[in-house]
C-alpha cells in the first residue's frame, strides 16, 4: 500500500473522533515563511520528501504561484501526527500573506479553530500580521505564534544570546499587545489568549533549515539556545534539524494548544450564526453531532479540470455523503452531492463520508458560492463572511475576439463565485466588463488566469480607482416631486459618524439581524435611540429612516421609495460613484389617492431627485481610497523613499531605525500608487522592501475635486456640466 493511501486511511479512521481533530490555518505577513513552514509539516507527516521540504512549496500548486514565489490561493491539506501516544488528524489551510489576497485569509478563518501566526524574527510584527490576527480573532479563532528565520539573527546579524532574547521577547510583546487590544471587547473569550514561551504557545526556528524549538521541546530534547547557536554558527544545520525537527515542535504545539471541534464549536457557533439558539440544529452544531442534520459552511470554491466545481468548507454538524440532496442558502431547490473528499495539498482524495468537525471537499453543489450555508434542512444561514477591505481598483476587460465573448462572461461569473472580494460588472450592451479587486496584483493575477486557464485572449484597460461620494454636513429639508406632480417626498441627509460607518461595513448592524439586536448595535455605535427605532433600511454604509407619521398609502409605496433611494445611493450626484455614510430621513410624503398615479415611473424619479438634491445641499464630496505604506530601506536611501511617498500626494507619518534598516511609514492615495513598485525600485536601486495596505477612504482635497469629477464623468460618458446647485468647489 502506498504511503499516501495509508495516510488517507488514517485520516478516515480519525475523522470520527472530533476530540483528536485540529482544524488550523497558517497566517502571516507576506514572505514571513508560511508556505516553507507548511512544507516542513508535510514532510514531518511523511507526505513529501524531507530533502525537498522548504524548496518544493507543495502548497503553491498553481503555476503562477510558483513563478511569482507567493501564495495566491489558500490551500488545504489533511495530515496525521502522533502526540502523547494518541494519533491526531490535522486539517491545515496555508493562506496567502499578500494584502491583495486577504479575502482568502478571512474565508479560511471561518473553517478553522486555531491560527498559527508566523512572524519573521528580523522584521517583527508587520501591518499584515495585525490584519491576519484581527481576521482570526474576529472569527473566534485562537492564535499561537511561531517566530521564523531565527537563523538570520545568529548567522547574519551575529546577535549574542542577550540581544537575541530581547529581540524575540519584543516580537512576543508586539503580538500580545495586538491580541489584548482585539480580545478586550469579546465577551465569549473568557481565557487569556495571549501567547507565552512558558505556556508553550510560542515556537522559534527556521523553516528554511527545518529546525524549531519551544519550551516543551527543549525540556524533552535537553537542547537550549546555547546549543542551537553553536550548531547554527558551525553550519551543523542538518544535525540541528535531526535533533529538534521543526515539524514535531509545531505539530506538538498544534495538538496541545489548539482547541478541538468539541471545545471550539460551542463558543464559535453563537459568534458566526444568528439562528435560534434553542433549536435542534443549534444543539447538534454545538455538540459536533455526526448524526444530526448536515450543516456545511462553504469557505472556498475551486475548479478541478475533471470534476468541475469543488466546494471546500467546514462541516459543523451531521455527515456528508455522496447522493445527499442539500439546500444552498439563498437559492431555490436542492443540489445533489456527487462526491466528498479531503485535501492532500493540490490533490483531492475521495472518501465515503466526512462527519462533523472536519474540513470537506464536495462536488455537485453547483449553486454554492464562497460563504454559502449548505444544509439538509432549510435553516438560518451563517453570518456572511465580512472582508476587511473592499475593492479599490477597477480594470475594464474585453475579449479580443467577439467569438470568445460568451465564454468570457461565463468565466467572469465563475471568478466572482470563487473570489467574493472580486466584483464584476458585466455590461451586455457595450461588451465592456469591469473587474474590481483589492489592488493591481490581484487584478493582474485574475486576468492572467483567464488567459492561461481558459485560453481566452483578453485586452485590459488602464487601472481605474474606485471613488465614493459622502455628505459633509446636514442638509435642509429637500422636496422631490414626481413627473406627474402628484407625489411629493420631503427628505434630509446628514453624515454618519466614523464609528457608525465602520459598524455597518463590518456587518455588525444589518437588516438580517433581529430588530432588537440591530437597534442595540446602532446605539452602541452612537445612533440616538429614537432614530435607531425608525430604521427602515440599510444600504451599504447608509441608513434610511422613516420619520413619517400615519401617511396614507405609504406602506404600499415604501418598496418603491427604497428602490429609488438605492438607485440614488448607487450613483451619487457628482460622478455616479457609490454614496458612503449618509443618514437619510424621510420626514413627510404627499401621495396620490390612486395607485395608478403612484407607480414606479413616478415614485422612483421623485425619491432619486430628492436624495441627489439633499446630498448636494449637504455638500457632498468625492472620497478617494488611501493606502498605508511602509518602506524598509538602507539609511542612504531614506530620503529617496520618503520622497516617493510625498511625491504621490502622500504624507510621511514616521521614520525610525529597525536593525540596520530605516523604516518609513505613511499614507498615500491609491490613485497615485499605481506604478509605485517600479518607481521605488529605481529610486532605491532595488534595495527597498515595501508593503501597502488599504486604509479606507478619505475626502479628496477641494482643489482636485472638480477636475477628478470631470474626468470620471467623461470616462462614464456623462454630461460634463455639474448640477447648478453644486457651487462649492
Amino acid at each position: 500500500m502506498g504511503r499516501r493511501k495509508k495516510i488517507v486511511q488514517e485520516c478516515e479512521t480519525l475523522m470520527d473522533k472530533p476530540e483528536n481533530i485540529r482544524n488550523i490555518a497558517i497566517a502571516a505577513h507576506v514572505d514571513h515563511g508560511k508556505t516553507t513552514l507548511t512544507d516542513n509539516l508535510l514532510a514531518g507527516a511523511g507526505m513529501i520528501s524531507d530533502d525537498t521540504a522548504g524548496e518544493q512549496l507543495a502548497m503553491d500548486t498553481e503555476e503562477d504561484e510558483q513563478e511569482r514565489g507567493i501564495t495566491i490561493d489558500a490551500a488545504n491539506v489533511s495530515m496525521t501526527h502522533e502526540y502523547e501516544d494518541t494519533n491526531h488528524l490535522i486539517n491545515l489551510i496555508d493562506t496567502p500573506g499578500h494584502v491583495d489576497f486577504g479575502g482568502d485569509v478571512t474565508r479560511a478563518m471561518r473553517a478553522v479553530d486555531g491560527a498559527l501566526v508566523v512572524v519573521d524574527a528580523v522584521e517583527g510584527a508587520m501591518p499584515q500580521t495585525e490584519t491576519v490576527l484581527r481576521q482570526a480573532l474576529r472569527e473566534g479563532v485562537k492564535p499561537t505564534l511561531f517566530i521564523n528565520k531565527v537563523d538570520r539573527l545568529i548567522s547574519e546579524l551575529q546577535e549574542g544570546p542577550e540581544e537575541m532574547q530581547e529581540r524575540l521577547l519584543g516580537v512576543i510583546r508586539e503580538v500580545n499587545d495586538l491580541i489584548r487590544g482585539m480580545t478586550e471587547e469579546m465577551d465569549d473569550i473568557n481565557d487569556d489568549w495571549t501567547v507565552g514561551v512558558e505556556e508553550g504557545t510560542v515556537g522559534f526556528g527556521s523553516a528554511l533549515y527545518k529546525w524549531g524549538v519551544s519550551m516543551p521541546s527543549m525540556q524533552r530534547t535537553g537542547m537550549d539556545f546555547g546549543d542551537i547557536m553553536d550548531l547554527e554558527r558551525n553550519d551543523k544545520r542538518q544535525e540541528l534539524h535531526e535533533r529538534t525537527p521543526l515539524a514535531d515542535v509545531v505539530l506538538d504545539m498544534v495538538c496541545e494548544h489548539f482547541p478541538n471541534p468539541i471545545d471550539a464549536q460551542p463558543r464559535r457557533i453563537p459568534r458566526i450564526w444568528r439562528g435560534d439558539a434553542d433549536s435542534e440544529v443549534a444543539e447538534t452544531m454545538q455538540l459536533v453531532d455526526e448524526d444530526g442534520e448536515v450543516v456545511l459552511m462553504v469557505t472556498d470554491i475551486g475548479i478541478d479540470p475533471h470534476a468541475g466545481e469543488i466546494a471546500a468548507g467546514r462541516v459543523f454538524s451531521g455527515t456528508i455523503e455522496k447522493g445527499q440532496e442539500l439546500y444552498v442558502s439563498g437559492t431555490a431547490g436542492t443540489n445533489r452531492v456527487q462526491s466528498v473528499g479531503i485535501y492532500m495539498g493540490g490533490e483531492r482524495e475521495e472518501v465515503d463520508r466526512v462527519p462533523a468537525g472536519n474540513i470537506a471537499a464536495v462536488t455537485g453543489l453547483k449553486d454554492a458560492i464562497a460563504g454559502s450555508t449548505v444544509s439538509s434542512i432549510e435553516m438560518t444561514p451563517f453570518e456572511s463572511i465580512e472582508h476587511i477591505s473592499e475593492p479599490v481598483i477597477t480594470k475594464s476587460i474585453e475579449a479580443q475576439s467577439m467569438d470568445d465573448l460568451p465564454k468570457l462572461i461565463e468565466t467572469l461569473r465563475q471568478v466572482s463565485k470563487e473570489d467574493p472580494t472580486i466584483s464584476i460588472e458585466i455590461n451586455e450592451d457595450t461588451g465592456e466588463h469591469l473587474i474590481s479587486g483589492q489592488g493591481e496584483l490581484h487584478l493582474e493575477v485574475q486576468t492572467q488566469r483567464i488567459e492561461r486557464n481558459q485560453g481566452i485572449p483578453v485586452t485590459t484597460g488602464e487601472p481605474i480607482v474606485v471613488f465614493r461620494e459622502a455628505p459633509q454636513e446636514a442638509s435642509r429639508e429637500v422636496e422631490g416631486i414626481s413627473p406627474n406632480r402628484h407625489n411629493r417626498f420631503y427628505i434630509t441627509i446628514q453624515p454618519l459618524t466614523e464609528d457608525l460607518i465602520q459598524t455597518l461595513k463590518r456587518g455588525e448592524a444589518s437588516m438580517d439581524m433581529p430588530e432588537l439586536e440591530r437597534r442595540e448595535a446602532l446605539q452602541d455605535a452612537g445612533l440616538d435611540k429614537d432614530t435607531s427605532q425608525d430604521v427602515e433600511h440599510i444600504h451599504g454604509s447608509n441608513i434610511i429612516v422613516d420619520d413619517t407619521k400615519g401617511i396614507q398609502h405609504l406602506n404600499e409605496t415604501m418598496e418603491l421609495v427604497l428602490e429609488g433611494m438605492e438607485e440614488a445611493l448607487n450613483d451619487g450626484p457628482l460622478a455616479a460613484e457609490p454614496v458612503d455614510g449618509a443618514l437619510i430621513q424621510l420626514h413627510d410624503a404627499r401621495l396620490h389617492e390612486d395607485a395608478i398615479h403612484r407607480g414606479p415611473a413616478q415614485v422612483i424619479p421623485a425619491v432619486r431627485e430628492a436624495i441627489h438634491n439633499a446630498l448636494i445641499d449637504a455638500e457632498v464630496r468625492l472620497l478617494e481610497p488611501i493606502q498605508e505604506v511602509r518602506i524598509d530601506v538602507p539609511n542612504e536611501y531614506m530620503g529617496a523613499a520618503s520622497g516617493e511617498i510625498q511625491g504621490r500626494r502622500g504624507r510621511v507619518d514616521d521614520m525610525y531605525q529597525e536593525g540596520d534598516l530605516m523604516v518609513v511609514e505613511g499614507v498615500a492615495p491609491v490613485d497615485e500608487m499605481i506604478g509605485f513598485s517600479s518607481d521605488i525600485r529605481s529610486a532605491t536601486e532595488g534595495r527597498a522592501s515595501w508593503n501597502t495596505e488599504n486604509a479606507g477612504f478619505q475626502v479628496m482635497a477641494d482643489n482636485l475635486q472638480r477636475e477628478t469629477i470631470m474626468e470620471i464623468r467623461e470616462r462614464k460618458g456623462m454630461k460634463l456640466e455639474l448640477p447648478q446647485t453644486v457651487d462649492y468647489f
